[in-house]
């Protein structure tokens, strides 16, 4: 798969607009988008407490969002956080190529999964996603167990 990276601060930019969302509705402050070509194809973020429902990540979301594809292999997922276990593996299964995530300090997840699976993973430490994650966290620890599932 040929990289443009030209663009993945654009795009990052878009899952953090949609994490603001989340956050500004009562909910976690995780967002995704999907892109192909330059262009967005699914938006999302988090609405596991907003809809009740467990399984309603942002990257889950973003994906039931774009609804029915073709393929995902042409498709780069950017994610304000790093996908946890269940994400990571609808990543695979769905044969997304490329993830950007915006940070990984306050939840690993399973970018050597993703790596072992021949995702290609693009971490950008970037410190609005870590600021704003490690705000919620503080201010909600319960909301946050609940969602990593401890």
């Amino acid at each position: 798969m040929n990289v443009d990276r030209s663009q993945d601060r654009k795009f990052l930019d878009a899952a953090y607009a949609e994490a603001q969302k989340g956050l500004s509705e009562g909910g976690i402050p995780i967002g995704s988008v999907l892109v192909r070509n330059g262009e967005i194809i699914g938006r999302g973020h988090n609405q596991r407490v907003q809809k009740g429902d467990p399984i309603l990540h942002g990257e889950m979301d973003a994906i039931q969002n774009a609804g029915r594809q073709n393929t995902y292999t042409d498709v780069t997922c950017y994610t304000t956080l790093s996908p946890c276990m269940m994400c990571t593996g609808t990543i695979i299964q769905f044969g997304i190529s490329r993830v950007v995530v915006g940070e990984s300090r306050n939840f690993k997840g399973f970018q050597d999964v993703l790596s072992l699976a021949g995702v290609v993973v693009d971490d950008h430490d970037d410190a609005s996603c870590i600021r704003m994650m490690e705000e919620f966290i503080d201010a909600h620890p319960e909301l946050w167990n609940e969602d990593i599932g401890e």
